[in-house]
């Protein structure tokens, strides 16, 4: 404890009883019969409550969220609400302390087991420092003791006439447990006229009636989300530290952490001890002593027996929801249990689907598996044997797999792999436990069940122990009989075709798929004889299951190959293969992939409607195949971009996540990354953007996309040497055309850019993407006005208009050539077949802000939005409808349509489009 926790503060002489009169409460707190720095009869206050904890060392200062602290501050109250260790008091008394305009806050820390009366008598001594430290205005009067109703009025006057307001922390208000003892701080919160504000740090919502700012917008809530450490305040606290860790492994530990404070100072400290940090943060887990001491301590240990017990027994899955945990427990409030453990955040996450998965922090799963283990073997095998069955009835197979091994079920998985092996392809690697390996002789009875220990590794990410599985499949298989050994011909080149693609050889994938359609039933292979003669599963399912995964295994080495159109061709023919099996797994990974083809060639309406497909599938719900419906939110962020909607366009991409780790995608995201950076005003991130994607960018055609737009941002920019430099080595494609044409009309010469200009009237042209061929014949129309030739001008514009109209172009528009506006204009006057249409891009054109420098002072409004106005601008870059947001918030729509019109009049809006595109030039989100 700090060094003043000793000292005392004590009260002078003749000092009143705590229940005083109204007349001494109006004299001021400087009066020698007000309450003093001790309740009477009772200990002396403490000034080590009375002051904020010096921060811990080495200080990290985190200016993002000590601006919302400010920021909050400014309104009634505000909450810092998160379990152990998420740096509230931290956060806290670094704001406390720094500089500010006018006195430091009163500061309270709140004791284990605060009564109502010594509560309040630390509130007056805090009332009374806040006084001292601003003589300019007139203390406010206070009561040591739970004052009565007349006393809070008078208080709450006093307080509504000061000229500064009074901030009040409260830290670890968690700890009062009578609602009774802040009733009277409530009171004089909504009476003092704004002149009290509470800045509360909690482990959860405290007992004052929160509601009723949140509904005005008046609570500002910092959760653990907002305190966990970004992976640049990682790199920096582990420099502070004095520690080096590659980039990489900065990253890792963000993500072994998401970001827990104390986490990453028990691992700061930790890897200053080591002589490889890098090889310590890949070590570092939940069973560290420190940490798991922690956990154990400060989080299970403050939860009720029958959580803690839930939390224990449903680390079995790395992912639970009401329905598994009542399943593994056999407890039917189960779900209640952990929906109220997640409440807080931080340990506990929700996936924000319906109905909620829940899974613990990554460091807290190691705590509750080493727990898991302590059970009785048999204990933990009947876990593995539910969760086996309920995946199983859940489609969800791969899980139902792994379960049935680690419950010793062999019979249960040999069935898993022969009915569901398509579903059974390599997913998202998730850090579980490796079943044991099958016994021997029940490998020889059924090799089988070697194969499907093989999928499950396969699976989970583990190409070697895949290998050792398959090996001792393929020693045991050769004497099936003809029907098994057929089937088993055909899940042995399935599992082959995982490790080929776990070890990302795209030609090994191809001959991988190939040796699947070759080993499948009749009409498979081309018109080969019927084979699979007293296999009944060998009918027309399995022919379709056979062309699903194989022709899904092709599209996705075209597609990391930058083979577009291969790729397309591909996924939409196995999409079909896999509906017609009933195999919503490879079917989601043909949509999602689909979609973001679809988006890249500028199909944006068959885009949007195949992501929105992709989206709605059950296996997209919940943690499952988040690297599948990724894809499709790739794909919606291309749409957003291509229809000038930044704002969405940056909400779906960062939902992309891991659709941007293979080559195919990783080039796309950063097209559109890149795009929403350059118009955004920000050219120097454009081109980061771009030269690390280009350098890595499967195939030539999305290596010319890359290379296009780089020269566009460059030219924008002054580089036009580097510019030029980049299209003379991108090749002759379309895109680089276009681009090499604009640079010339940039230079001034119209000329050459008409000889430069791809003619995207020809025949070819209806392959080049869409955006090229608009673009392209945007600028025929600007160069045909800019000679005089007005009516061809206009006849290439109604052409350029009738080919974007369908898909919702817009972006072509208002980020076009100079003369386009004027062209558009025309058209107004002279008449066109989409008046609609070009009304709104002219009036797009002229709203375009001008490209903001990245550290220019952002504008201010006049009237400021509320937090709660804040959060419904930020679903207001989304596709959600007010109905939509009014569920997400838990708000009635009335509510929601109310604070939507005060945006719109604060934003000077009239429509949502204006009012992010406002909010986004003002940097509010």
């Amino acid at each position: 404890m700090p060094e003043e926790a000793d000292q005392v503060v004590t009260a002078p002489s003749g000092t009143s009883d705590i229940t005083g009169t109204p007349d001494l409460l109006t004299t001021g707190l400087d009066s020698p019969d007000v309450a003093g720095d001790a309740l009477p009869g009772g200990p002396p206050l403490l000034a080590s409550r009375l002051t904020p904890p010096a921060p811990p060392e080495p200080v990290l200062l985190r200016p993002r969220l000590l601006d919302r602290l400010e920021q909050g501050a400014s309104g009634p109250v505000t909450l810092v609400c998160a379990p152990a260790g998420w740096g509230k008091t931290t956060l806290l008394s670094t704001w406390a302390q720094g500089e500010r305009d006018g006195p430091a806050p009163a500061w309270v820390t709140v004791a284990e087991g605060e009564t109502t009366r010594r509560l309040w008598g630390y509130l007056a001594a805090a009332l009374r420092t806040a006084a001292a430290d601003d003589p300019d205005d007139g203390p406010p009067p206070a009561p040591d003791g739970p004052p009565r109703p007349e006393q809070l009025e008078t208080l709450a006057a006093a307080l509504a006439a000061r000229e500064r307001p009074v901030l009040l922390v409260l830290d670890d208000l968690h700890r009062v447990s009578d609602p009774a003892a802040l009733t009277g701080l409530e009171f004089l919160l909504r009476h003092s006229d704004g002149r009290l504000r509470l800045v509360a740090g909690a482990r959860g919502e405290p007992p004052l009636a929160l509601h009723r700012w949140r509904l005005a917008g008046e609570l500002t809530v910092i959760g653990a989300d907002d305190l966990a450490f970004t992976a640049d305040e990682v790199a920096d606290l582990l420099v502070a530290h004095g520690v080096a860790v590659p980039a990489a492994a900065v990253a890792r530990l963000a993500e072994r952490t998401t970001g827990w404070p104390a986490g990453l100072r028990f691992a700061a400290l930790a890897l200053g001890d080591g002589a490889d940090p890098a090889r310590a943060v890949e070590r570092f887990a939940g069973d560290q002593p420190d940490v798991a001491a922690y956990l154990r301590d400060e989080v299970l240990a403050r939860l009720e027996p029958a959580t803690r017990d839930v939390l224990r027994r449903v680390a079995v899955a790395v992912a639970v929801h009401a329905d598994l945990a009542a399943a593994l427990t056999g407890r039917p409030d189960a779900g209640h249990l952990l929906a109220e453990a997640a409440r807080e955040g931080g340990f506990l996450h929700q996936d924000g689907g319906s109905p909620q998965w829940y899974r613990p922090h990554p460091l807290l799963a190691d705590v509750l598996r080493d727990e898991l283990d302590r059970l009785p073997a048999d204990e933990v095998r009947e876990l593995h044997r539910r969760a086996a069955g309920w995946y199983g009835t859940h489609d969800r197979p791969a899980e139902a797999l792994r379960h049935a091994l680690l419950a010793g079920e062999w019979a249960d998985a040999t069935e898993l792999l022969v009915t569901r092996w398509p579903e059974l392809a390599p997913g998202e690697p998730a850090a579980v436990p490796a079943p044991p390996e099958p016994p021997a002789e029940a490998v020889r009875r059924d090799p089988e069940l070697a194969l499907a220990a093989a999928a499950e590794r396969a699976y989970a990410g583990d190409p070697a122990a895949a290998d050792v599985q398959l090996r001792r499949a393929l020693a045991d298989a050769a004497g099936l009989p003809a029907p098994r050994r057929d089937r088993f011909g055909r899940l042995a080149a399935a599992v082959e075709l995982s490790l080929a693609r776990l070890g990302g050889d795209h030609e090994e994938v191809r001959r991988a798929a190939d040796r699947l359609l070759a080993a499948g039933p009749a009409e498979v292979s081309e018109g080969g004889p019927e084979t699979g003669a007293g296999d009944p599963r060998a009918g027309a399912a399995e022919r379709d299951d056979v062309r699903a995964v194989a022709g899904a295994a092709h599209g996705l080495a075209a597609l990391a190959e930058g083979e577009l159109s291969t790729a397309r061709d591909r996924f939409a023919t196995a999409r079909e293969a896999a509906r017609r099996a009933g195999r919503p797994r490879t079917e989601l990974l043909c949509v999602s992939r689909s979609a973001l083809l679809e988006a890249a060639r500028g199909a944006l309406r068959a885009a949007e409607e195949l992501a929105r497909e992709a989206l709605a599938m059950p296996p997209c719900q919940g943690w499952a195949s988040r690297s599948d419906c990724g894809y499709a939110y790739l794909a919606l962020a291309l749409v957003d971009w291509q229809r000038d909607r930044p704002a969405e366009a940056t909400a779906h991409l960062a939902l992309a996540g891991p659709a941007g780790a293979e080559p195919g995608g990783a080039a796309l995201t950063a097209l559109c990354r890149a795009g929403l950076l350059a118009d955004g005003g920000d050219p120097g991130g454009a081109l980061r953007t771009l030269a690390e994607a280009r350098t890595v960018a499967p195939g030539p055609e999305l290596g010319e996309w890359l290379a296009a737009e780089e020269a566009q941002v460059r030219a924008v920019v002054g580089d036009v040497d580097g510019a030029r430099a980049l299209l003379d080595a991108a090749g002759d494609g379309p895109a680089p055309a276009l681009a090499a044409a604009r640079l010339r009309l940039r230079a001034g010469d119209a000329r050459a850019a008409e000889r430069a200009l791809p003619d995207w009237t020809a025949p070819g042209a209806a392959d080049w993407p869409l955006p090229v061929r608009l673009g392209a014949g945007l600028l025929d129309a600007a160069l045909a006005g800019a000679t005089g030739d007005a009516r061809r001008a206009g006849r290439l514009l109604e052409e350029v208009l009738a080919l974007a109209e369908p898909d919702g172009f817009r972006r072509v528009f208002t980020r076009a050539d100079p003369g386009v506006r004027d062209l558009l204009a025309a058209r107004l006057d002279s008449g066109t077949a989409y008046w609609a249409t070009v009304s709104e891009l002219v009036r797009g054109v002229d709203a375009q802000p001008a490209a903001a420098t990245a550290d220019g002072p952002a504008r201010t409004l006049d009237e400021p939005l509320t937090e709660r106005e804040l959060t419904i601008l930020r679903y207001l870059q989304s596709i959600l409808s007010n109905v939509e947001i009014a569920a997400e918030l838990s708000l009635s729509v009335n509510t929601v349509k109310t604070h939507v019109r005060n945006i719109y009049r604060k934003l000077d809006a009239t429509r949502r489009r204006d009012a992010v595109r406002r909010a986004r030039e003002l940097r509010l989100i």
